[in-house]
């Protein structure tokens, strides 16, 4: 009966034992899963940047290739879309990184103190004139011009646009794709650009324009959708969108559009979050899209690189850069960028 007893007193013991032990593994196997989770990157960038023919995919593989470290990459909407998902996000942070923020929301961006200034190593390599915010709490890794892009094989030499105002001509009726600048960063680039050659006329510009457009959508990737489909031979986009049609259907059929009175400038930021949990690793990944990944967006993302010394393929010869480039100054336009785009609204809902 002791004997019995005892047996059964160690049995209990044994299983207590190896319950705790299984419980003790599984809490540590919760934590380590925890802690990977933990150290995963958040990255957001825009649609097209995360798309299944953007460089997202690339960039991320490469770079956990060589680093170990994990990405998590968010398609986040345009420019304005991504900083206002971090703004509202800011009580319970999410982002690592921003990728994607243009020149034009500067000010927004810089005003919102949802970044920190992080002076990368890969900025020597960097020309003065594309570094456009100084306290490198942007910093820049691709660059390109505004055009209208037109197919060739739709519309006559004799009418290919030279200027903004050649768009106005009755003759390009429904003939014109454009993006809504309050909801794209290309359609923003099109109301600054108007801003520039135009002044406080500009509206006028539009109040002609706006007949001629088929639509006007909210974003590129449907504008440029649209126009590849055949649905109009004009539409607003880059001056670099010809070199991946280059690239990658090895054709020259789609061209930019060159205009006399100048182009406007955008340049793409990337951007440290203040409140990521990750900061060393995020710094990484800045560094690797600013040097490593700068060959694979020139062809994937079919922007200019911002660093000098990354390689360009051939079919940038159908990517023109313009003997004009125009900016505004990003502080003009934290000024001013509600008035225009309300006076905006008010005419083209005319």
């Amino acid at each position: 009966m002791k004997k019995h007893i005892l047996f059964i007193v160690m049995l209990t013991a044994l299983t207590t034992t190896l319950l705790f032990a299984q419980g003790t593994k599984e809490e540590s196997s919760n934590l380590q899963s925890q802690q990977i989770e933990d150290n995963t990157l958040t990255v957001y960038a825009y649609d097209s940047f995360c798309g299944e023919w953007g460089p997202g995919q690339k960039v991320v593989e490469n770079f956990e290739k060589k680093t170990g470290i994990k990405v998590d990459l968010v398609s986040a909407g345009d420019g304005p879309q991504m900083l206002n998902k971090v703004e509202l996000e800011k009580d319970s942070p999410v982002a690592d990184v921003v990728l994607g923020i243009p020149n034009d929301l500067a000010a927004k961006a810089l005003n919102s103190s949802l970044f920190e200034s992080y002076s990368a190593p890969a900025l020597k390599d960097i020309p003065a004139h594309l570094i456009f915010d100084k306290t490198n709490t942007l910093n820049p890794f691709d660059y390109g011009d505004f055009a209208f892009c037109y197919d060739s094989e739709k519309l006559a030499k004799k009418d290919v646009p030279t200027s903004l105002e050649d768009l106005t001509d009755p003759k390009y009726k429904g003939k014109i794709i454009l993006i809504d600048p309050r909801t794209s960063t290309v359609g923003l680039g099109l109301l600054l650009w108007t801003r520039e050659v135009f002044g406080d006329d500009y509206l006028t510009w539009w109040e002609g324009v706006k007949d001629n457009a088929l639509t006007i959508t909210d974003g590129w990737s449907s504008a440029y959708g649209m126009f590849t489909e055949g649905e109009a031979p004009i539409v607003l986009s880059y001056t670099t969108s010809p070199a991946y049609h280059v690239m990658w259907e090895n054709t020259t059929r789609y061209r930019a559009a060159i205009f006399n009175e100048g182009h406007s400038l955008t340049i793409e930021g990337i951007s440290l979050v203040k409140s990521s949990r990750h900061k060393a690793n995020a710094k990484k990944f800045i560094d690797f899209v600013l040097d490593d990944a700068q060959a694979d967006i020139a062809v994937t993302n079919t922007m200019y690189p911002t660093n000098s010394k990354a390689p360009l393929p051939d079919a940038y010869k159908w990517a023109p850069i313009p003997e004009k480039q125009l900016s505004i100054d990003y502080k003009d336009i934290e000024k001013n960028l509600d008035t225009w785009l309300a006076d905006w609204t008010t005419v083209m809902s005319k």
